[in-house]
């Protein structure tokens, strides 16, 4: 099967996502790491991220694969650039402080698609992210769409940010959140929107189990629909 979840931040996708990929043994695809690797290529070239040509051919002539977890330092992936394991230094600061820009060029985000398409055609995978259900994988077996309050994401977000010894304002984190949906759902690219059949799931208030044992019984009910589609 191929799994699409998708949904706004905070709304717990993937957290679900890496669950359902570990209990079915599946790819866990977060495509968020394909502009980290972008951003990260960018970096060990010199390459200005502003220059949107330049990075654009950049995303053009790189190669980037996705695998089931190898080695015992508990990453949830492994990620290759032109054929390097960069899993980890996917998250270095300097990657967090400028993946924002190349993740908005146009012509990075279709090449971009183009490569998870490819990675996703190899099946049995869970993909994550904003547009899975909607660009990258029209035709999942399975589209999630996983939605929560503003408010529990928020607060979520906040105990995310406490646990890691940050300061934070929950008012402050709120009204981030609020932006970052509006954001997401007004952009002229890949606005972050239902696919038309997909499932919505709230998960607010739930625990990752619970979810989860909702999401099986969709997985269970897809298999018997197509056994009497295929008798």
């Amino acid at each position: 099967m191929k799994i699409a979840i998708d949904g706004p931040a905070a709304s717990g996708k993937s957290t679900v996502g890496l669950a359902l990929a570990r209990w079915l043994n599946y790819l866990y695809f977060d495509t968020g790491i394909m502009y980290r690797a972008v951003t990260l290529a960018a970096i060990q070239q010199g390459i200005d991220i502003h220059d949107v040509a330049k990075v654009t051919l950049l995303a053009q002539t790189i190669k980037i694969e996705v695998f089931p977890p190898a080695g015992q330092d508990n990453r949830q992936y492994t990620v290759l650039l032109d054929g390097i394991d960069v899993t980890w230094q996917l998250r270095d600061d300097e990657v967090d402080r400028k993946v924002s820009l190349p993740s908005k060029y146009a012509a990075v985000r279709d090449e971009m698609v183009r490569q998870q398409r490819r990675i996703a055609e190899r099946g049995n995978v869970v993909m994550v992210g904003r547009d899975i259900g909607t660009v990258v994988l029209p035709e999942a077996d399975l589209k999630i769409f996983l939605v929560a309050s503003v408010e529990e994401r928020a607060r979520r977000r906040f105990n995310e940010l406490i646990s890691r010894g940050e300061r934070a304002d929950y008012d402050a984190v709120l009204a981030a959140v609020r932006e970052r949906d509006l954001l997401d759902s007004t952009r002229l690219i890949s606005p972050l929107e239902p696919a038309a059949d997909a499932v919505t799931i709230d998960s607010t208030g739930r625990d990752v189990e619970d979810i989860l044992g909702e999401i099986k019984q969709l997985i269970a009910q897809h298999h018997s629909t197509t056994a009497h589609a295929t008798a």
